[in-house]
This record gives C-alpha cells, structure tokens and sequence, in this order.
C-alpha cells in the first residue's frame, strides 16, 4: 500500500489486485451471511444488529482485500500527538480529489482557524467502489474515523443503523443545523425509518454547457444573454441543426459521453424522470418501469448520434473547450471551463419531455459505526459537519449547489457564474429510487449503464434494451443486500 502524509492529510491509495476483488465482490453482489444478534449503543437503548464482521467483508473480497486493511493502523486510530492548543481529535474520511480535494482543505483549514480547540485528522482515499468498501470494512471492524463522506443514494445500502450511526439531532441544533434550512425532499433522503443517518452538503447536478459565442451567431441567445428556453425534443435538435450551421468544422456539436456508462445512465434517469418513469411501489415489492416511456429516452439518445450531432468517443470537455457548442457534463466541470477562459453557459438538462428534472446526487456528511461512539470526538464530528454544511460558500466555487439554503441567499453566491444560472436544479432533482443498489457507482449504475450505451451506440435496438433494463430491475428488487442480506423491500427505505 502506498501513501503519502503531510501534517495531519493522509492520501491512501489502494493495489489494484484489491480494487479488482472489491469491483468484483460489488459487481457479483456476493451476500455476505451474517449472524442475528443485539448490540448496544451508548445512550443504553438496545437495537438488533447481525454480527457483520470484519472478517465476512474480508473473506466476501476472496481475501485479497486483507492488503487494503493495512491502511486501519494509520487512518483508524490518530495515535499521533494533538495539534498545538487542540484537546480533542475528529478523524474524518472523504473521497475529495482535484478541485474538490483543494476546496475541501480550503473548508478545513477555516475551520481549524475558528476553531482551533479541534483537531481535524482528515484522510483523503481513492473513490468510488474502493472508498465504500474500506469505510465498511472500517465500521464492521470497530476501526471507523469519527466523520465519513457518502454519497446520498448509497446511504441506503449501506446498512445504517449497522455500518452507519445516526445524528444527534440535539447535538446538529447547538452547532446550528436546522431541519428547515435544507430542501425537504433532500433532507428526506437521508432518512430511514424516521432516523437521520446522512447530513446532505450539496447536490451535485448534470448540466448542459453551452458556448455564448456560437450560440450568438446561432440566433440561440435571449436578450439576457442565456440560452433559449427548450420545451420539447422538437426544438432541441431544432437548435442542435442551427448550432451546427456556424459551428467550426471538425467538432461535434454536442458532447453526451456515448460511451460511458456512469454518465449515460445519469442522463437516462433525468429525462426518464421527465416524463414521469416510475421504479417502484412504495414498499418495493414490484417493478413499475414503463418500457414505453425507457424507449422514447433511448431514442432520444440515438438520435443525436444517428444525426451526426455526436462524434463516438471523442473527448467532450476538450471539444468544447475548442468550440463545441454543447457538452452535456457534472456541474464539477464548471472551474475547467472557467480555467480555460471559455464565454460559456450552463442551464439543467434541457425539459425536453415537458418536466422540469435534471440528475441529482449528493455529498452528504455520515457518523461509521462506532461500538463506542459519543464523547468530545462524537461531538466534534457533530461540529465540524456543522460548520462545513454552513460556510459552503468555497465548496459553491467548486460548481456544486450547497444543501444549506441559507447559503443560496447571499450576495456571494447570487454573484457566482454560471452556478446562479443553475441553481434551480436543487427543486426538480431527479434521483434514482432509494434501495440498496442505487447510488454513486452502485450496483444499478453499473448493471443498467452499459444497456443504456448499448442502445445509444447503436449495437441494440432501444426497444429490446428497455426490456432488458426491465427484466434487471426484477432481479435487483428481488436481491439481498451484501451488507445485511434483506432485499430492498425489507430494508426499511423511507420512499
């Protein structure tokens, strides 16, 4: 394992031979057998907790993820001295790297300046898969950091209750938190069974980029300089034909990332979401996709490359940069964009079936299990998300919309471009359903993303794809979560 430490930041990288294992267990949701017994907590309520060990996780890694423990002795215990005028210590885990990983540093070294009674052991470690698996390795192990990141839509899945703690919600009142001040169906996505397990920092959307200068020779700018208002796919490929009229040769008028199934997929819930798509009944007991409605989203997606609107694999942000009209991208490319000087846009996903919806997914901040968990590090965890959530300002620069609305409100924020020309997404966020298999880089992305390529690459037909996505969703419903072995319907989800 390597790793290098400065100060206090750890950047821990994992071998390939154990990411491979953990992509694997993921991919083959191998459910990890568990035991049913009581566990305790510190404020002396007793709740049911299977006995998920260390060592099942382990050995549902087929062993190699041993390798990957070895990082627990250096993330997992902050045995290193206090800092100057500190008395107590948080360790907090995050997947931030790039621009995030400065903007996060940025947020944490502010609050050691306000707070310099806290001792902030951060730890930066690889994302995606890797990332969740050792942070429940961590937690079934009793090796949890006192402060963890988690994507919302993973939270589910992720056991809480288990393998995650819940909030103290008369802790987040002192530092300032208040239920009201976040987008209620955000906040809601944190809760289970009544229960908050996850404190929302941001949304972070799809958007579509567009380039003032081509859009102006288009005839496709308003009197405010932003782009036409699009309600229907008629007159979006109606601006795709006038763009690509005065477009330089040689580009694609619009990046929609063909080949990639994280973002094909993030694009297939949006509009699907636009036209109303169901998942699920509330108790997640049956499949209510519509085939239909899948269709007229995988054609929609076809079309653009049946057109000649999309060159295949060609790099969308270096097309764009170099005058590509369009770029259909993650608001987090927005401080590339601004980097290279670009006279450029950026608007949620286009209503092109009628309903406002653009994708959504969001950071959130998560308490791992902790058998022992409370005292001055619990309640510092509990303040520094705090005040992180609250000064978010640095993290909006990062192009992310902050989950604390109060933040949206201020002269600084409303300053922001093009950030202020998208903040709207944060009231029509659509999501993938809340199970267990959803969420960043989960099971579902990666089951149903690559039939979503399949049919805009055009090596299936969109019809036959639908069924296929169909058919995986009676499959995914009816299986166990690896963390706890219960299906979606009996994990207790709060639709």
């Amino acid at each position: 394992m390597s790793k290098a430490l400065t100060g206090k930041r750890l950047l821990l990288t994992v071998p390939f031979e154990v990411t491979s294992a953990i992509r694997y267990v993921e991919q083959c949701r191998i459910t990890v057998e568990s035991r049913t017994g009581t566990g305790s907590r510190t404020d002396g309520q007793a709740m049911g907790r299977p006995d998920l060990s260390r060592r099942h996780l382990l050995a549902a890694a087929g062993g190699l993820a041993v390798a990957g423990s070895f990082g627990f002795a250096a993330l997992g215990t902050g045995a290193d001295a206090l800092a100057s005028g500190a008395d107590t210590r948080v360790r907090y885990w995050n997947l931030f790297s790039g621009g995030d990983g400065s903007n996060m540093i940025a947020m944490l070294d502010a609050f050691r300046r306000a707070d310099p009674a806290i001792d902030v052991s951060d730890a930066t470690l690889q994302w995606g898969s890797p990332y969740y698996t050792k942070l429940a390795m961590a937690a079934a192990g009793n090796r949890a950091p006192d402060l963890g990141v988690m994507h919302l839509g993973r939270v589910t899945g992720f056991s809480p209750g288990r393998l995650l703690d819940p909030w103290d919600m008369d802790l987040l009142a002192k530092y300032g938190v208040r239920e009201e001040d976040w987008n209620p169906r955000l906040w809601q996505r944190g809760v289970i069974d009544g229960t908050l397990y996850a404190l929302p920092l941001d949304i972070h959307v799809q958007l579509c980029f567009y380039r003032r200068d081509v859009l102006k020779k288009a005839d496709l700018l308003g009197e405010d300089g932003l782009m036409i208002p699009v309600t229907s796919t008629d007159e979006w490929f109606e601006v795709l034909k006038k763009a690509r009229k005065v477009q330089r040769k040689g580009l694609q008028t619009i990046g929609l990332w063909t080949n990639d199934q994280n973002f094909q997929w993030w694009f297939f819930v949006a509009f699907y979401t636009q036209l109303g798509g169901r998942w699920f009944n509330d108790a997640n007991t049956e499949v209510l996709f519509d085939v239909d409605k899948a269709t007229e989203v995988l054609e929609f997606f076809r079309k653009h490359v049946t057109d000649g609107y999309v060159i295949p694999g060609a790099p969308t942000g270096e097309q764009f940069i170099n005058g590509a009209p369009f770029t259909w991208e993650g608001n987090w490319s927005v401080p590339v964009f601004s980097g290279a000087k670009v006279d450029y846009g950026a608007t949620p996903l286009p209503p092109v079936f009628g309903k406002q919806a653009t994708h959504a997914e969001s950071h959130s901040f998560v308490l791992p299990h902790q058998a022992g968990r409370g005292g001055a590090a619990n309640e510092g965890a509990h303040r520094l998300a705090a005040y992180v959530v609250k000064h978010a300002l640095q993290w909006a620069a990062g192009g992310h919309i902050p989950a604390y609305r109060p933040t949206l409100s201020t002269a600084a924020y409303k300053k922001l471009t093009p950030q202020n020309e998208y903040v709207s997404a944060m009231n029509h966020q659509a999501t993938e359903p809340k199970v267990w298999f959803a969420g960043s880089t989960g099971v579902l992305a990666q089951d149903l993303g690559p039939m979503v390529v399949s049919s805009t690459m055009g090596s299936a037909k969109p019809a036959t794809v639908a069924q296929r996505m169909k058919k995986e969703l009676v499959k995914l419903l009816a299986s166990k979560n690896p963390m706890d072995g219960r299906t979606a319907a009996q994990g207790g989800a709060v639709a």
